[in-house]
């Protein structure tokens, strides 16, 4: 049996009919006065972008919080270097974009250079 989706004691299709207002109320305090504070320029942009249906929109907005009608999009998130495909997910809903996309990279490390550790420097360099 699969596990049946509810934010704050809402299933998602109870959430989707809500107006972004109601939906902000549901939200934590930081979330809640970002959306009444109104979104930004580039977040506007995006949303435009999410409502004519634009394939794999691109966007800097690492801030952008998800909401209802982003859910099920393909959105690609930049992170500093290039962009990543994010699948928006009914479980992101309230979070930030940035949250879904790495910005460092694991370290790996190779072997070390010559003269790196005293034994390598008494190896011939030929």
């Amino acid at each position: 049996m699969a596990k049946i989706f509810t934010y704050r004691g809402k299933t998602f299709d109870e959430i989707k009919k809500l107006s972004l207002g109601e939906f902000a109320e549901m939200l934590p305090a930081r979330e809640r006065r970002t959306i009444k504070r109104g979104f930004t320029e580039p977040q506007k942009t995006l949303l435009k972008c999410i409502r004519e249906e634009k394939k794999d929109p691109k966007t800097h907005c690492r801030d952008m919080i998800v909401i209802p009608e982003m859910v099920g999009r393909i959105i690609k998130i930049h992170n500093g270097k290039e962009f990543t495909m994010t699948k928006i997910t009914d479980e992101m809903l309230g979070h930030r974009l940035g949250e879904f996309t790495q910005t460092r990279k694991k370290v790996a490390h190779s072997s070390p250079g010559i003269g790196a550790t005293r034994s390598s420097a008494s190896l011939s360099v030929r």
